[in-house]
């Protein structure tokens, strides 16, 4: 770690190029609390006999067990103000994404600059000095959306030319208080972990929003008299697993009153950005907001 970070981020994608739904997810923590929350985390995955969480992975017991433990962990971390949870959720169904040659991978670098402009400066403190730690495995060029970060952050495209010589990527650093990127692999830091779970229960909790109603209802002895035949199936074991880590995230949230509702926006959302533990869904801002496509230069 930088002597000079005062903050760190661990950032995961969910989806990003597969299924209506994809998301980000973003743990930030300032850097004095990180040393003793990866190793409680850490703690808690080896007594739960899991070396490695992976959402796509969790099918049975033991990562469910673990899951739930992280989910609880992220809760009071967060109350305790030592972390927060950002994810930024987007439906490529709406209209700024339903277009044909949709760039994904241009369309995720996109979506990290909006995650970043609205986590590392609006919720932490301007002077805030930031290492990312992305995970390793993405389809992101790192040193792209640096400058995509200063470009669109600063205003100064125009600016972009031979007279800024070395100092573009500086001022990029400067805007966003970054001190560096730095990708990296998920096994070695529990909060890349963290924010992979997160980001799975974003993208899981839409898909899947009616499934899980009929699975509550069941679960808790209701019926209905006219049950949706589509929805009557029992789901696979995986699916079962996965609604109880939900089950646990949705009334641990309204325990300790963090403002996450399920039901509003049928998944994952806070209505209020400020709770440390967010679910945002990505809303086009205008009609020419449109994702970018392949042929664009």
């Amino acid at each position: 770690m930088s002597p000079t970070a005062t903050h760190v981020g661990f950032s995961d994608e969910s989806n990003w190029n597969v299924g209506r739904f994809r998301s980000l997810g973003l743990v930030t923590t300032p850097f004095e609390h990180l040393e003793a929350l990866e190793t409680e985390l850490r703690q808690l995955l080896d007594e739960s006999q899991v070396s490695e969480f992976k959402w796509k992975e969790l099918g049975g017991a033991k990562e469910r067990f673990a899951a739930g433990k992280m989910v609880r962990f992220a809760i009071e971390k967060a109350c305790a103000k030592q972390l927060r949870i950002d994810v930024l959720v987007w439906d490529i169904q709406d209209s700024r994404h339903a277009i044909v040659g949709r760039n994904d991978i241009a369309n995720l670098q996109r979506m990290y600059y909006h995650l970043f402009r609205n986590v590392l400066r609006a919720r932490w403190p301007n002077e805030a000095i930031w290492r990312l730690h992305p995970d390793e495995h993405t389809a992101i060029d790192w040193e792209t959306i640096e400058d995509y970060l200063g470009a669109v952050s600063m205003r100064i495209e125009a600016e972009r030319s031979l007279l800024t010589g070395g100092k573009f990527r500086l001022r990029i650093r400067q805007e966003f208080g970054i001190d560096d990127i730095t990708p990296s692999k998920s096994r070695e830091r529990p909060l890349l972990q963290l924010a992979d779970l997160f980001a799975g229960l974003a993208v899981f909790s839409r898909e899947k929003f009616n499934e899980y109603q009929v699975w509550l209802r069941s679960a808790s002895g209701q019926t209905l008299l006219f049950e949706d035949e589509t929805l009557a199936s029992d789901p696979s074991r995986r699916t079962r697993e996965r609604f109880r880590v939900l089950k646990i995230l949705d009334e641990e949230c309204k325990r300790r009153k963090l403002g996450v509702s399920l039901k509003t926006r049928c998944g994952l959302w806070t209505p209020n950005p400020e709770n440390p533990i967010n679910f945002w869904m990505y809303e086009p801002q205008h009609d020419e907001d449109k994702a970018p496509t392949r042929n664009q230069a």
